[in-house]
């Protein structure tokens, strides 16, 4: 696989690939987050913008992953991770992370953070697996903790969820 930066003509394939992602999520009893939209292309298109959106892209450069990220409390956090699910269980979501994170030392960050569903396989144990590390919600910096109100309002709260940390 190969990473390089999102091109905006990409981004409807990205909401395409998100979708079918999620589709996983019904499969658990979930189906709201698998019905759940992506970002209009508008808002996903502010990523590649800021020079913090990448694909994984197969022999023919098409995208078969893609992450976003933001700047949050001086850390960079993984926004979305999307694997489509034609190419998952082969790395390419690590591959993105450790990219990720090779950008955020390049830039000085301290670490990676994410929001994640903490009892969904392909979630939090998934993240862990990766070198993150569930963080106490009553310690969240003031940006994490916005991103977590945020979360709930629009319903992600059903389900158990968490912020993690990956040190770099």
């Amino acid at each position: 696989m190969h990473i390089r930066a999102v091109r905006l003509d990409e981004l409807p394939h990205l909401q395409d690939i998100e979708r079918a992602a999620g589709q996983c999520f019904r499969d658990i009893g979930m189906p709201e987050i698998a019905d759940d939209e992506p970002l209009p292309l508008g808002e996903l298109a502010r990523y590649p913008q800021a020079g913090l959106a990448w694909v994984a892209v197969n022999d023919t450069d098409i995208p078969v992953a893609y992450l976003i990220a933001d700047r949050v409390d001086g850390n960079l956090h993984v926004e979305q991770v999307s694997v489509h699910p034609d190419s998952a269980r082969r790395g390419v979501g690590r591959l993105l992370l450790d990219h990720l994170a090779n950008h955020a030392r390049s830039e000085g960050a301290p670490a990676l953070t994410l929001t994640t569903f903490t009892q969904v396989p392909w979630n939090a144990p998934y993240y862990a697996r990766c070198g993150f590390h569930l963080l106490d919600h009553g310690r969240l910096a003031l940006g994490l903790r916005k991103i977590r109100e945020r979360e709930a309002a629009h319903g992600l709260d059903r389900w158990p969820r968490g912020c993690m940390r990956r040190e770099l």
